[in-house]
């Protein structure tokens, strides 16, 4: 088949799906939105794969919703333009937003191209939840529309992949459960290898020797970043001086700044990192933090946490029980508290009895990677879309997988982590 694959976003697993169709013999195109400021995959870094992106050298303002409206139905244009050029057999879409998904479906529908919608987020219901919370109760009527808009395309798309069983009641009411199939997120076992705690990254951030905690990934409307001060400011009230690592772009950026200013929390503010150091500024990490709102729910599960998984640390999740990624921290040994101010004293004082046991880190990153290593089965994902898109446009589906899998990077002995230095007696 003649695949293009467009990710909005630029993320890790999508980028190697696309390398691992392209390893069994398809043509492959892979696609995503310059625009979009989040941390990027492998882009560029398989040789199989055609890489071409769309909206160079724009920047997308998330919270200007009028011009953000224009530029993504913007984005659609330039989308519909590529696929025109390309014409490939069949279109797999991710991470999406609703106006240019609209005008690409119209498009789509037009030329009578098939396309598989990868649903990462029900974006109606999402954007609901902000209304009257975090955005005016005017924007209510938007994100009617944009959940009416969303159903259109859905159910005009010739295949549905959600990441998770929450999304079936959604797609029972839309008519499309027949059509849907549940694929859980992934994260790239052999590009996110467990690194050790004093690695080049974390001496080039002066943070080798002292005790670390660390966010990595989006900030937006689904969390509150106050929380990550709030935590670190905790550990550091019950005694032990931790220095907190943010990475990230955005509006978030001053708040962060603003919280820790007020709470006196030591932190480094830095953009997203080159991807090929990522492995190192996970590994930097004695706790990785993840925060996501209750609006959230179910739906939204943060990519980020499968990455963590891959590094082989501790994570501490202040998000809702409900959402898949909840479960794989604890099943993973971490902690998960409620996303809210009553949940930081647990926290830090769960961070506390960790950091104070190198041995309870060790067994809590070696359970996370070997959970990974049982979750993360790319050969298994990469069969189910292969006959999913094959399907789409009809072509014959594969009997077998056609790759073997790939050794892994085993993770029964993490590396030590050695203990650092300490600057104030623990409380």
């Amino acid at each position: 088949m003649r695949v293009l694959v467009h990710d909005y976003s630029g993320h890790p697993f999508q980028v190697e799906l696309s390398a691992e169709l392209a390893e069994r013999g398809h043509d492959v195109t892979h696609s995503w939105c310059e625009a979009h400021v989040s941390g990027k995959g492998n882009l560029g870094g398989y040789d199989k794969v055609r890489f071409d992106s769309i909206a160079h050298g724009d920047v997308l303002e998330k919270l200007s919703f009028k011009r953000r409206l224009v530029k993504e139905m913007r984005y659609g244009v330039m989308l519909a333009r590529q696929i025109s050029r390309l014409k490939p057999d069949v279109v797999l879409m991710g991470n999406v937003p609703v106006p240019m998904m609209v005008v690409v479906t119209m498009f789509l529908l037009v030329t009578r191209r098939p396309w598989v919608s990868w649903q990462q987020d029900v974006q109606g219901i999402a954007m609901k939840s902000f209304a009257g919370a975090k955005l005016p109760k005017s924007f209510l009527v938007f994100a009617t529309l944009a959940g009416w808009a969303e159903r259109w395309c859905n159910r005009r798309a010739d295949g549905i992949v959600v990441i998770s069983d929450a999304f079936l009641d959604v797609h029972r009411r839309w008519g499309t459960a027949d059509k849907t199939t549940v694929i859980p997120n992934w994260a790239p076992l052999n590009e996110l290898v467990p690194m050790p705690r004093d690695n080049a990254w974390a001496v080039e951030q002066g943070v080798a020797d002292v005790q670390h905690l660390v966010y990595s990934g989006t900030l937006g409307l689904k969390h509150n970043p106050r929380l990550l001060v709030q935590v670190a400011s905790a550990v550091r009230a019950a005694g032990t001086p931790v220095h907190l690592t943010v990475i990230t772009e955005g509006q978030a950026v001053e708040e962060l700044r603003d919280e820790a200013t007020r709470l006196d929390v030591p932190v480094s503010l830095l953009p997203f990192q080159p991807y090929d150091r990522l492995p190192e500024v996970l590994g930097s990490a004695d706790v990785l933090l993840v925060v996501l709102d209750k609006s959230a729910g179910a739906f939204s599960v943060p990519s980020k946490t499968l990455s963590y998984l891959c590094a082989a640390r501790p994570i501490l999740g202040l998000m809702p029980a409900e959402n898949l990624a909840s479960r794989l921290v604890d099943e993973a040994g971490g902690k998960v508290l409620e996303p809210e101010e009553a949940s930081v004293a647990e926290a830090a004082e769960w961070i506390t009895e960790v950091l104070a046991d190198s041995d309870v880190q060790e067994k809590i990153g070696r359970r996370s990677r070997d959970l990974a290593e049982r979750e993360f089965d790319l050969q298994k994902c990469a069969g189910s879309f292969e006959r999913i898109l094959a399907a789409a446009c009809g072509a014959e589906a594969p009997a077998t997988v056609s790759t073997p899998a790939p050794a892994l990077p085993r993770a029964t002995t993490p590396p030590r982590i050695r203990p650092h230095r300490r600057s104030a007696p623990r409380g």
